[in-house]
């Protein structure tokens, strides 16, 4: 990576409260389907707007606004967006309308809105931002690719400031129950916290949106640098080591350097072992981390894994129920997120103490 990267603001909504890093505690849920606690948006949403925008759109709105506030920024140089499936309810209404009236007098609204970049214009217009404005959608490398996308920008002009680069996926009533038919989601209800004592196939999903305000200046409330991405589509089970070994490489690190490694287990056994393979091997000394019992899995998750890496960066405090194993890290420097999904879409990301 050319310049540097600082996280100077991060805005999420999620399925868990924001008090996790001071109180410990987490939501619980029975069911592998659940919704985000959702704030009060007409805190950051005008009511009139409100009532017409579907939950991603509001998410987002919501999470970019938080990260802007905390990054004291009013409107950004960019806003690249990051979803998997885009705002699949407003799809799904769409989809029933046309079923219901023969594909006759229907109304374009919901069509409209359905848009995976629809979710990026909304926060631009709500913003008053004509600038650089993109949505990527690479399914479970969304965010990621967005990620990628702010780099780029940050290095080829020196006059960007402030990049707001988040990721928002929903789940919808039909659409999201599609995946229990190809295993995807796990056949009975299971407890949230117990994901990762599951030895079956499928996962728990849920919603979200992530937010974060990047800089190439660093502020006195700066969480943390972000110091490379990297995304694969396919990476062969015993090639992970070596794979992540190269990557450390290119950034002049060891895997003795990293303090912490966040693994995005989700419980399904067919391709959770990609991550036993390095906490058995390559990072067998290092902190573990897991997350997506708490938030589930979904294209844009990962989002919650660089909330947590900036909060864990910024305080040195990590959850006991992030914890895989008994490993302690007084003051991480270097963390590592490391995640992939049906054996496909792998990707690096690297955050560091400044």
């Amino acid at each position: 990576m050319g310049n540097k990267i600082y996280i100077n603001g991060i805005g999420i909504v999620s399925a868990q409260e924001e008090d996790l890093f001071s109180e410990g505690f987490a939501s619980t849920y029975y069911e592998n389907i659940f919704p985000v606690i959702s704030p009060n948006y007409r805190d950051f949403i005008k009511p009139m707007a409100l009532r017409r925008m579907s939950k991603a759109i509001k998410m987002g709105i919501t999470s970019a606004k938080i990260a802007l506030k905390e990054a004291e920024i009013e409107v950004p140089d960019a806003i690249i967006t990051g979803t998997g499936e885009g705002c699949k309810q407003d799809t799904e209404k769409f989809l029933e309308n046309m079923l219901d009236q023969n594909e006759k007098l229907l109304t374009p609204t919901s069509f409209i809105q359905s848009t995976h970049n629809t979710i990026g214009g909304q926060i631009a217009l709500n913003l008053g931002c004509k600038n650089y404005n993109v949505t990527y959608t690479q399914n479970s490398v969304s965010l990621e690719t967005a990620l990628l996308d702010a780099q780029m920008q940050f290095d080829e002009d020196p006059f960007l400031n402030s990049i707001l680069v988040g990721g928002v996926d929903e789940i919808s009533e039909k659409i999201t129950s599609f995946r229990k038919l190809d295993g995807q989601l796990k056949s009975v209800p299971i407890k949230n916290l117990d994901l990762l004592k599951e030895d079956s196939t499928g996962t728990i999903t849920s919603e979200g949106a992530y937010f974060f305000a990047l800089s190439n200046k660093r502020k006195e409330n700066t969480y943390a640098e972000i110091q490379n991405v990297s995304i694969k589509n396919t990476i062969p089970p015993e090639k992970i080591n070596e794979e992540i070994e190269a990557f450390l490489e290119t950034n002049k690190l060891d895997p003795a350097d990293i303090d912490t490694m966040i693994l995005g287990m989700n419980g399904d056994n067919r391709y959770d072992y990609f991550y036993k393979n390095l906490q058995q091997k390559l990072f067998k000394n290092t902190t573990q981390l897991a997350y997506k019992h708490l938030v589930g899995d979904f294209d844009t998750a990962s989002g919650y894994a660089i909330y947590l890496a900036g909060n864990i960066l910024k305080s040195g405090k990590i959850p006991s129920i992030l914890k895989l194993n008994d490993i302690e890290s007084k003051a991480p420097k270097n963390i590592l997120i490391y995640n992939q999904y049906l054996g496909r879409d792998h990707s690096l990301i690297l955050l560091s103490a400044f």
